[in-house]
């Protein structure tokens, strides 16, 4: 019997973690999640200290602070999907 040499063949060859499906797709949308907060907890201090000197800026800085929010809800369509 072969050994696997690196990470790659061992998951081709005994079909480990590319076979769970579920797991993948939680992990999928978990990534997304923790990179969507952590984008998020930047933008929205900035937002704020920008809207703090102009209340103008609440729009813009709404806006920016929900877009990394949809890279979630992006991941979550493509988990259901496929």
């Amino acid at each position: 019997m072969l050994e696997p040499t690196t990470f790659a063949d061992a998951v081709l060859t005994t079909g480990g973690a590319l076979n769970n499906a579920p797991a993948a797709a939680a992990l999928a949308v978990g990534l997304a999640a923790l990179g969507a907060g952590y984008a998020e907890g930047g933008i929205g201090a900035a937002a704020v200290g920008a809207m703090a000197e102009d209340e103008d800026l609440f729009v813009n800085g709404l806006i920016l602070t929900v877009l990394p929010e949809t890279l979630v809800i992006l991941a979550l369509v493509v988990v259901f999907i496929v």
